[in-house]
């Protein structure tokens, strides 16, 4: 008995490392995440300027940052003042601001309606988790 414990530990703790390396989120079947904040977006002021991913800021695309979702993660946002949805993929880092849950790029922000509040309620929800931290 305990072997298999030693043994089983020790494939406990190389599946938690495998993990780790590949960037994946330990996500039970059937969960969503789901949050519920602030959003505001950010544009073409941060044009060009690499994002955490490493990749150049595109107001123009449908992207976001999120503080901890993993890069290349599919979200759906919802602007809980007027029920507009759009699409996002996570390819950068923040906000840093308390009581905000996600920075969209200026596109996502113009399908949600919100480029004159600046900022809204939102209602994110995980459609597709991706691979990358």
């Amino acid at each position: 008995m305990k072997l298999l414990t030693q043994h089983g530990s020790a494939a406990v703790v190389a599946l938690l490392f495998c993990f780790c390396l590949t960037g994946c989120h330990l996500m039970p079947w059937g969960h969503k995440h789901v949050e519920k904040g602030k959003a505001c977006w950010y544009g073409d002021e941060y044009k060009g300027r690499l994002t955490a991913s490493g990749e150049p800021f595109d107001p123009m695309a449908f992207t976001a940052a999120h503080r901890k979702l993993s890069f290349d993660t599919i979200v759906l946002v919802k602007n809980l003042k007027n029920n507009r949805s759009v699409k996002v993929r996570i390819n950068d880092r923040g906000p840093f601001v308390s009581g905000r849950i996600i920075d969209l790029s200026k596109a996502a922000a113009r399908e949600l309606d919100m480029i004159r509040e600046g900022v809204v309620p939102v209602r994110i929800e995980v459609v597709r988790v991706g691979r990358r931290n």
